[in-house]
Parts: structure tokens; C-alpha cells; sequence
């Protein structure tokens, strides 16, 4: 007899991501239950990450997965009468059949579509939300739910753009009391910033990247910082938006160097500049601000003003538990981005925001470049009472599959981070 929680079936597919890239899909069926998942991909990524597989065959220039969609219907073959409640057994599943410690022999992809639709489907049987059955087995306990504050990439530079901003994104952060409240200040500030960049550099400039930033013609940072302000004040909402970067270091790094606005800088002379910018403007977060492997450098920053904003590691981290171990140890930062795709699934991701919860680091919850209009994230980071979420600008579908979750979420009740830190 099949129980209502056992694993009957598991299929996948190729879809397309929001750059029309092929992506993994993945349905698991249970008893009473059903869960869908689509993973998302990353262009600008650190080498340390969990390795997506890619068929390298002429179709789709190469970037096909076909490979991986099998290996999720291998995975979902080995989990046939699996209790689909169990997340850490069917990720240790998954895990044991890859047996590299990188996902590169599965795919994380193919590895990360079983894992979320796993834990879709068995809050489809428990008929609860999944942020609540997230929570039930995150905590292990009773948790406690909030709707985190969001960060939303409004102006692109770098891997993201084709203009000549070194420092890759530029992030309204909103301070308010609830969800739906942060969601609209934000997007006013949003279509202020576009008429802003319209009057001064033409309509043209105001095309959306990726993740529905906008590009301008900018040469340097504090050009894109004064557009934010402009904006703001055109909005009316000066009080309650700040900033945040994500210098994304690794691609204006070289030999030990930084090369940013015009300027080779050496890691002490990037501290101070980056220390100016905190006093000029109001940013209360820097994502990446030096290459992946400066933990050093991180560090110094950190004892700099890391008691006045938030020093988050990407690709200094990729989510990897040793790695923010060793953050942890040398005060390298204090905040983890946290991908799931860049550790291969739900479990793993669990034992990183586990880790920096316990050493007092922040975890912020990040979407990817390349998305799908998959809202799990946003689930994520109620469940897991993560304080801060990423997921693009107020504007493109992908995008906005994720904020709009959380204002369905927000009506069962569940209350706002009113600020992160």
C-alpha cells in the first residue's frame, strides 16, 4: 500500500531560463503530493561553487542539459518509495550516487531540481505552506517567521552590463514595517530612477538588464550613486531607502590589484575608498567588495567598518560550509549569501545558514542571473527566518515571482523584518 508521504514517481524536463538558456525541471510525486522545481544559473560565478552540468553539444550552443535531466530521473529512480518529508536522506541520496564533492559528476542542477521539488511536494502532502514545512525542519522546533527585507538591483555594471561601471550592482534597500510596504516604496523609486536616467541620457538608457536593473552609460561608481539619490528624493522616500553594492571584485582584480574607476588600487588604498563611500552615501551593505580568495583583505574591511554595515561574501563564500568556516575564523565579513544551486541542495544550504546563525554572521537569500519564475527562494527565506532576500529589481516576471510569494505570504499573517540589522 503507498503511504501519503512515499515517493511514487519523478520526472523531468528541459525548460528555458529568463536568458533562454536551457535549465533542469523537475515534478516528484508522492502519495498526496506533488512538487515542481526549475533551478536557476548563475553568469557571474565563483570557481569554488558546485558545478552545474552542460552537454556541449551543438544544440543550444552547447549549453543543452539534457545529461542532466537523466541523471534527475536516475536520482528519482533510487528515491521510489522514499518518505518525501525526509530531506537530509533523499539529498544524501543524491549525494552519495554524484560522489564528488563539487556536484560535477550529476550536475548540481539535476541534483538541486530533485531537492526542491522533494520539499514542495512534501508540503503538498502535509498541506502546509512550504515556508512553514521549511521552518518545521530547519529549526527543528517552533520557528519564527518574518518576511526578510529586500534588496532590489536597480542600476547594472559589470559581468551584468555593457557600460563601463566596474562595480556590478547597486541595490535600493527599503526600511519598513511591512512587506508590501518595503515592495512599493521601492518600486516608486524604481520608475523615479528611469525617468531620471531617461531626462538625462535618452530613453534608450533605460532598457533592463538581466535581473531588470538598468544600464545608463556610467564610467564611475559614485555616478551611479548620485542617480540612486536623484531618484530617491524624486520618489519622496529619502528616509526610508539606503544602498548596497555588489562589487562582484573578481572581475576588476588582477595580480594582487584592484582596477576600479579608472584606478589601480592596492588592497589597503580599496579599503579607504570603499570607507569614503560608506560616509558619502548611505549604503548599509557591500557584497564582494575583493576577489574571492582575499580573505585577508575582507577581514581588515571588516574590522574597518564592519561595525557600521553589512560585509557579505559570494563568491568569497558559495555558500560552502568550509568556507564560511574559515570566514567565521578570521572575521572575514558578516553576512553569507546564501545560493542553494552553488551547494546542490536544500540540506546543504541548511548546514551553511545553520553555521552563520550560530557565529552571529547574517545569511542573505540570493536568486541567480539566469532565473526561472520558480518562487522558492522566497519560501527560503521565511522558513529559515533568513532577514534578507535578493531576487533583482521590481520588474521582470522571474523576478517578481519571488515578491509577489512574499505578499501572498505576508496575508497569512506573518510580519516584517523592519530592518537587518
Amino acid at each position: 500500500m503507498i503511504g501519503k508521504y512515499d515517493i511514487t514517481s519523478v520526472k523531468a524536463r528541459q525548460i528555458l531560463d529568463s536568458r533562454g538558456n536551457p535549465t533542469v525541471e523537475c515534478d516528484v510525486y508522492c502519495g498526496k503530493g506533488f512538487g515542481r522545481a526549475s533551478v536557476p544559473s548563475g553568469v557571474s560565478t565563483g570557481s569554488h561553487e558546485a558545478k552545474e552540468l552542460r552537454d556541449g553539444y551543438k544544440d543550444y550552443n552547447g549549453l543543452g542539459v539534457l545529461k542532466a535531466v537523466e541523471n534527475t530521473m536516475l536520482i528519482g529512480q533510487k528515491l521510489i518509495g522514499q518518505d518525501v518529508r525526509d530531506q537530509s536522506g533523499i539529498d544524501r541520496t543524491s549525494k552519495d550516487m554524484d560522489g564528488t564533492p563539487d556536484r560535477s559528476n550529476l550536475g548540481s542542477n539535476a541534483l538541486l531540481a530533485v531537492s526542491i521539488a522533494a520539499n514542495k511536494a512534501a508540503a503538498s502532502a502535509k498541506e502546509a505552506m512550504v515556508f512553514e514545512h521549511i521552518g518545521h525542519i530547519f529549526t527543528h522546533a517552533e520557528p519564527v517567521y518574518a518576511t526578510p527585507v529586500p534588496f532590489f538591483n536597480v542600476i547594472n555594471g559589470g559581468a551584468h552590463a555593457g557600460n563601463k561601471l566596474d562595480i556590478q550592482e547597486f541595490m535600493l534597500v527599503p526600511k519598513a514595517k511591512t512587506f508590501s510596504e518595503a515592495l512599493r516604496i521601492s518600486t516608486e523609486t524604481y520608475h523615479a530612477l528611469k525617468k531620471v536616467i531617461a531626462k538625462k541620457y535618452g530613453a534608450e538608457a533605460t532598457n533592463v538588464g538581466d535581473e531588470g536593473g538598468f544600464a545608463p552609460p556610467l564610467k564611475k561608481t559614485e555616478e551611479a550613486l548620485k542617480l540612486l539619490q536623484s531618484a530617491v528624493r524624486k520618489a519622496g522616500h529619502t528616509k526610508q531607502i539606503s544602498f548596497a553594492l555588489d562589487c562582484a571584485a573578481n572581475h576588476f582584480h588582477k595580480n594582487g590589484k584592484y582596477r576600479l574607476d579608472g584606478k589601480t588600487m592596492a588592497p589597503e588604498k580599496l579599503i579607504k575608498y570603499y570607507t569614503k563611500l560608506v560616509d558619502d552615501y548611505p549604503i548599509v551593505s557591500i557584497e564582494d567588495p575583493f576577489h574571492e580568495d582575499d580573505y585577508p583583505s575582507f577581514t581588515a574591511l571588516t574590522k574597518a567598518i564592519g561595525d557600521r554595515i553589512q560585509i557579505v561574501g559570494d563568491d568569497l563564500f558559495v555558500s560552502q560550509e568550509s568556507r564560511v568556516r574559515q570566514g567565521i575564523s578570521e572575521q572575514a565579513g558578516n553576512c553569507v549569501l546564501l545560493k542553494p544551486n552553488q551547494v546542490g541542495t536544500i540540506t546543504d544550504a541548511f548546514q551553511t545558514a545553520q553555521l552563520a546563525n550560530q557565529s552571529n554572521f547574517g545569511v542573505m537569500i540570493s536568486h541567480r542571473s539566469g532565473e526561472t519564475c520558480d518562487d522558492f527562494i522566497a519560501d527560503l527565506a521565511v522558513g529559515m527566518g533568513c532577514k534578507q532576500i535578493k531576487a533583482g529589481a521590481p520588474c521582470r516576471g522571474e523576478r517578481l515571482a519571488k515578491y509577489n510569494e512574499l505578499l501572498r505570504i505576508e496575508e497569512v499573517g506573518i510580519e516584517h523584518v523592519e530592518w537587518f540589522r
